[in-house]
């Protein structure tokens, strides 16, 4: 993590569970066997656990949640062995204030940290830029979306794919979001990364590029265990 547990500032604690609005963009991808993005950032008891058939890279716009409106980016290398059984889980991500940060911490083990985001949005498409300490960890640039808007719902997502897990000081975490909106296709330009703050994707392959417009997401309370 950038930012330790103790270098946290006050913030309001804010329970599960959570309801939520916005839009965001998802990025599915295939990297190369071996590619060190796979297990970067991963707690060091997963990494030798960690497959993929394909990978997930998200950029969300909260504009309604019970800690506020932020922003955050994210990735999914794949799903681990908890023991019980796999389970898709974030290995790093980044928000835009403090109060998802602590909140997420402890109501789900998201092991977010905290960054400046830029996004500008135009008639060709909408980029993001994301820094630490003046420091860009991550740029990405997405056509508008186009074609039919398709319909949303995580529930018709397997239990088994649709439960991730977390590990953080010593807990495991388990939580199914839920999720409905709309889907519409684009497409992602570019993006670059600096891989000692972030995944190196560059030398994945883009499977697809989603806009997902409109979602309301209920995050439940956790099972922790631990």
């Amino acid at each position: 993590m950038l930012q330790s547990d103790e270098s946290l500032p006050g913030v309001t604690r804010v329970p599960a569970p959570w309801s939520l609005r916005g839009h965001a963009w998802l990025v599915a991808l295939r990297l190369p066997a071996g590619d060190p993005a796979r297990t970067a950032f991963v707690p060091p008891d997963l990494r030798a656990t960690v497959k993929a058939a394909f990978s997930v890279l998200m950029c969300v716009v909260y504009d309604e949640a019970p800690c506020g409106p932020y922003r955050e980016l994210l990735f999914i290398p794949g799903t681990m062995n908890f023991g019980d059984a796999r389970h898709p889980s974030i290995s790093r991500i980044l928000v835009s204030t403090w109060d998802s940060v602590a909140n997420g911490r402890s109501n789900w083990g998201i092991p977010k940290d905290r960054a400046d985001f830029e996004w500008v949005r135009s008639e060709d498409g909408d980029h993001w830029r994301v820094a630490s300490g003046g420091r860009e960890l991550c740029s990405l640039e997405f056509t508008a979306p186009t074609g039919v808007r398709l319909p949303l719902r995580t529930a018709w997502v397997p239990r088994k794919l649709g439960t991730l897990a977390q590990r953080l000081d010593g807990r495991t975490y388990y939580y199914r979001p839920e999720a409905t909106g709309g889907l519409r296709m684009c497409r992602l330009r570019q993006w670059r990364f600096d891989p000692e703050l972030f995944p190196d994707l560059s030398r994945a392959t883009v499977l697809t590029a989603l806009r997902i417009e409109d979602f309301n997401m209920a995050f439940p309370v956790a099972r922790t265990i631990g």
